[in-house]
Order: structure tokens, then sequence, then C-alpha cells
């Protein structure tokens, strides 16, 4: 049922009870009464049927409770009961938020009724129900405060509980993101390292495959070791889908070399400082630096010289990949742009470019936190 149909019924409600109220004698507003004639019902009909109007111009609607009540007691009409309309619309006009103007028509009605009251020949009786009226009025106006500030409560509660389900929405589509994301980082890194290798290999057993056959059976057991290493990088990479712990790591790092080396290239490996364990998602990230770092080497730079350094400190791992070779043809990738998102991911920074001495060089910073 919408608002202008439970105002229409309201009023229909309010005008019965007047009538009631008023032909049952259940209140009397002084010693000169007169009694109720059509004047007098026709002007509660009025303020009766005004309410049907009190949400929709409640102002209007108000002005109007409110003059035909003080013409009903100006001409000396029996019954308080015929200022419930205007009652009504000033606490509509409260519960709205417009405070002033319910308290403007609360004032423009208990300043002519008492005002007639004062000018009476004899004070009104002690039992006479108007000289309540001005409690009305301000209970009226104090609980449409009640009623409007708890409406806005409510829905401060509501909006608060939907601004709280769009965040938990978009923080769980954010968290969803970032799963494939390194769902994808980890799958390029693990593979196409392992895909390099073998594809070098394969095509140094091609070429030695007649003029040399005993280097041409390393290059296949190079491929095949290459082929069980990418099986196991896969499987770490599904095991920490499923929450088990990865494998790859700086304690790993030497292993990772042998394989560059078995792929043709020639590594220098390095520690300076004192190692010591880092946090799984630094040691994480640093691992796969280094591999996709070996990695672009082999597709771009061909057999070059590369030299891995690693730096401990108390504040962070320095990361330092440096090769000598020559810009290769293979086509660009997204290499340098993994590296550099698994060290912002980690807190840390990651610069690429020509090396000091010729060849590329990559430089990651990662932080780690203070060791107790």
């Amino acid at each position: 049922m919408d608002s202008r149909r439970i105002d229409t019924l309201m009023a229909a409600g309010v005008l019965v009870a007047i009538m009631a109220g008023t032909y049952g004698n259940l209140s009397w507003t002084g010693p000169y009464e007169r009694p109720l004639d059509g004047v007098g019902i026709t002007l509660i009909v009025v303020a009766s049927v005004s309410l049907a109007w009190r949400r929709v111009a409640p102002l209007a609607a108000g002005l109007v409770a409110v003059a035909a009540a003080i013409v009903y007691y100006s001409a000396h009409y029996p019954g308080v009961f015929a200022a419930e309309p205007a009652l009504a619309s000033i606490y509509t006009l409260a519960s709205l938020g417009r405070r002033k103007a319910a308290i403007w028509l609360a004032v423009a009605l208990a300043v002519p009724v008492y005002g007639l009251m004062a000018l009476a020949e004899e004070d009104p009786a002690a039992a006479s129900g108007m000289n309540l009226l001005s409690g009305w009025l301000v209970a009226m106006v104090v609980v449409g405060e009640m009623v409007r500030s708890r409406r806005a409560y409510l829905r401060a509660v509501e909006e608060r509980a939907e601004e709280a389900e769009r965040t938990r929405e978009e923080a769980a589509l954010r968290r969803a993101g970032e799963e494939r994301l390194w769902i994808a980082q980890e799958l390029h890194d693990s593979l196409t390292h392992s895909i390099s290798v073998v594809n070098v290999q394969a095509a140094v057993a091609m070429e030695l495959l007649e003029r040399d056959p005993a280097r041409a059976r390393e290059a296949l057991g190079a491929i095949k070791e290459s082929g069980h290493e990418a099986m196991n990088e896969l499987r770490a990479t599904l095991g920490v889908l499923r929450q088990a712990v990865p494998d790859g790591g700086l304690a790993t790092l030497p292993r990772l070399v042998s394989r560059a080396e078995g792929a043709g290239l020639r590594v220098s490996y390095s520690i300076t400082g004192d190692p010591y364990v880092v946090p799984s998602e630094v040691d994480g990230a640093a691992y796969r630096i280094v591999q996709e770092a070996l990695t672009n080497v082999l597709r771009h730079a061909g057999a070059a010289a590369v030299a891995v350094r690693v730096g401990y400190d108390p504040a962070g791992i320095t990361l330092r990949v440096d090769n000598d070779g020559e810009a290769g043809t293979a086509g660009p990738g997204m290499g340098l742009i993994g590296m550099r998102e698994r060290a912002v991911a980690v807190g840390g920074s990651l610069t690429a470019g020509p090396g000091e001495d010729g060849g590329f060089s990559v430089r990651a910073r990662l932080p780690v936190p203070v060791r107790s």
C-alpha cells in the first residue's frame, strides 16, 4: 500500500475518532461551549481531510488544519479532539526534518487558542482539556524529531552495510585478479625457463647429431633433465594453489645456475654478506627474478657469460644479473614486466638496462623486515 492511500485512510480514521469523541462528550473546552452544528462539522471534516496530503504537501496540509482548528475554537465549538489534525501535521513536519516549520505551526495554533482563553470572562476549568494543548504541541515536535533521528540512524546503518558489502565484493574481485596474475607469473617464470633450455639443447642436439653423437646425447640428457625440472616446477606451482609450500628459493639458486650452464651459458655465482633466512614471499620472489633473468639471457643474448650476485645486508637482499651478450632475435615478452611486478609485490624495486661494461644488467632490491 502506497503512502498516499495510507494517509487517506488515516484522515478517515481521524475524522471518525473526532466525531465519536465530540458527540460522546469525552472532553470539553470550557463553560462557553456551543452545540456542534453544520459549520463545526465542516471545519472538522476540512481539518481531517487535509491529512491525506500530510506527506505530499506537509506545510500546506498543516496550515489548513491549524486554520480550521483556530476558527473552530474561536466559535466555541466543543471538544479538544478538533486539534488532532493540527497535531498530526506538526508531528509530520518534525519527522520529515522541517523542525522550524513544525515549531512555527505549533506557535500559530497555541497563540490564538490561548489568547482566546486569556480574553474569556472566566478562566478555563482545571478539567478542561485545552490547558493540555501546549504540552501536546511540544510532545509532537519532540516525538517527530526523535522519529526523524531514528530514521536517519537506520538509513546510515543500511548505507554502511551496503558500502561494506560493496567493499567486500570489490576486495574479493581484486584478490581474484591478484591470484590470476600470480598464477600467470608462476607458470610463465617456471615453464618459460625450462622450455628455453629445452629449445637451446634441442638445437645443439640437432646440429651435433651426426658430427658428434656423444655431445648430442649430452644435449638430449639435458633436455630430459629440463623436462623433469619443468614438471617439478609445475607440480610446485599447483602445490602452492593447494596450500603447499613452494620449493624454489635462494637456497636452490646453485641448481638453477647449473641448469643454465647446461644450456650453454657461462655463469658465475657469488654471495656477499652473511646469508640468513628471509620470509618465504621474498625468498620466492628472489628465485623467480633470477630465473627469469637467466631465461631472458637464453632467449635474447645467446651463449653469453652471466654473473649472478646475491648480496645480504640487515635491511634486505640485493640481486644482480649481468650478461655480456648481444641482443638476439627473439620477440619481446613479459619477462621484465613480470620481474618488476614480483619485486614491487614484496615492497622492493627492480631496474634493468645496459650494463656498465656492455651487455645487459638486471638489478633488484628486496627489503626484509627487521629480524629480532
